[in-house]
């Protein structure tokens, strides 16, 4: 095990996009993303167990990211997740207690800043370049036409959706405050608050149908209307889904298991040591949050940066037709036909090639990601109903031909 954290040791990251770092014997220099999550993830916690004194007041301290011990998969594709939202959000699966939500809430110090429209009707420069001034509100217009900007500096948010939400919840409904001023206006559901954030949904396979379907509607489209009566109004829904479930407790419908990009399952820790590491840190957590989180800050936030750093340098990632022969022919071999699959593989491979401080995908990157992305995509269903149609479709021929001899 490597030395304990205190807080002369930090840790320095030399990436081009941050100010030089200044390393010496107890500052170790580490090349990219990758390699200060595993460094910082592998540190002992120390033996200072003397609890420090808390306020008694509530506030959101969610277990420090990097002191979760183990599951490496399970990091790398939430982080992954975090630097390309176009990979389709990630699915937590195994069974209780082995830090799923926990991995999922301790993401709240690590969210990126996101552009935000600063007009009540969600007014974005894009709209403008697709579909011209008419496509924005008249105040909007006048404003791009001024120079100003439309939009405003904003953190992603991690927002829940809890099993017991009901459907008026999730999509919005009728304003009762405004209905007591004998107004009528709809207010924006769980969905439409989640645009441009994050939305997890713990225990996803126990979700209501009604539920389902309108995170389904949603996620396909990337908005959704809701009508009440004489009102309507469409909401953006541009959310990255992260969910986790126990398969203990019931399967997922295949509809909504399509949607999730990243498919991880979270085994219980093997090794003993980092088992007994694990224990010490959630005690240590237990008895002082404060302490444990200020341990693990430095690096936080360095990782935090770092994930900014690589959405920004994302779009300058490339993959080499080479590459992206290997895993369409890796898919067709698989036999899966959902094309999300490629969308998947590929943006995965760029996310995990910017996160390595390059801008070229390599084989040995899609060969990476390829597990995480391509698991649990086949249809065993689907593959019987293959067969049995293509034997239907033989049969068909074959008595067409025959009667085409008769003649």
């Amino acid at each position: 095990m490597t030395d304990s954290i205190d807080d002369s040791k930090k840790t320095v990251i030399n990436n081009p996009g941050l100010s030089d770092p200044k390393p010496d014997e107890n500052h170790p220099v580490v090349n990219t993303l990758r390699e200060l999550i595993d460094l910082v993830s592998g540190r002992n916690l120390g033996d200072d167990e003397t609890p420090q004194e808390d306020a008694r007041l509530a506030e959101a301290l969610p277990f420090p990211f990097l002191g979760l011990v183990g599951q490496k998969e399970m990091k790398l594709a939430l982080i992954l997740s975090l630097i390309n939202p176009f990979i389709g959000g990630v699915l937590l699966i195994g069974p209780r207690g082995t830090g799923k939500t926990t991995a999922v809430r301790s993401l709240l110090d690590l969210l990126p800043d996101v552009e935000r429209s600063a007009c009540f009707y969600g007014c974005m420069p894009d709209d403008i370049e697709m579909g011209g001034m008419d496509a924005v509100c008249p105040d909007c217009a006048k404003k791009y036409g001024e120079g100003k900007s439309l939009t405003r500096t904003d953190r992603v948010r991690l927002s829940e959706l809890p099993l017991n939400a009901r459907l008026e919840d999730v999509i919005g409904g009728i304003d009762e405050r405004a209905v007591a001023h004998e107004r009528f206006r709809l207010k924006h559901g769980i969905l439409a608050q989640a645009d441009q954030n994050i939305l997890f949904v713990d225990e996803v396979n126990l979700l209501a149908d009604e539920i389902v379907d309108a995170i389904l509607d949603a996620s396909a489209q990337g908005l959704y209307t809701v009508r009440r009566g004489p009102l309507s109004a469409t909401y953006k829904a541009r959310f990255t889904l992260i969910g986790s479930m126990n398969p203990e407790e019931g399967n997922l419908r295949p509809q909504i298991m399509d949607r999730f990009g990243l498919r991880i399952f979270v085994r219980g820790l093997i090794d003993e040591n980092q088992r007994l590491e694990a224990y010490r840190r959630v005690r240590a957590y237990q008895q002082s949050p404060h302490r444990v989180i200020n341990q693990f800050a430095t690096e936080t936030s360095l990782v935090r940066e770092e994930i900014q750093t690589a959405r920004r340098m994302l779009k300058q990632v490339q993959i080499p037709d080479k590459v992206a022969q290997f895993g369409i022919q890796l898919i067709k071999n698989l036999e899966i036909d959902s094309l999300r699959a490629e969308l998947t593989l590929f943006e995965s491979a760029r996310a995990y090639t910017v996160a390595d401080n390059r801008y070229q995908v390599e084989l040995s990157d899609v060969k990476l990601v390829a597990p995480m992305s391509l698991r649990m995509r086949r249809s065993a269903f689907m593959s019987v109903y293959s067969i049995e149609r293509n034997e239907e479709e033989q049969n068909l021929d074959k008595h067409i031909n025959l009667s085409s001899d008769l003649r």
